[in-house]
């Protein structure tokens, strides 16, 4: 199985790399497959690509289920 995860672009560095937020954790990883990504946008991180766009309300919706399997898990 296969998993990306939104997250937001905090700042752009040179090479076609950027830092993203992943809650709370941030992480550099690569936007060549991005190349239009600026600062405050949501992007899919795959094994540390940016792997495309996504619309902001559906990233937060998507971190949310997150949360909650989270919250899921922690109670078992």
């Amino acid at each position: 199985m296969c998993l990306a995860i939104p997250a937001r672009v905090v700042q752009l560095l040179p090479g076609q790399r950027a830092i993203v937020d992943l809650g709370g954790v941030r992480k550099e990883v690569s936007i060549d497959l991005v190349d239009d990504a600026q600062v405050g946008d949501y992007v899919i991180i795959h094994v540390g690509y940016a792997i495309g766009k996504i619309d902001p309300e559906e990233a937060q919706r998507t971190l949310a289920l997150f949360a909650e399997l989270a919250q899921s898990e922690a109670r078992s």
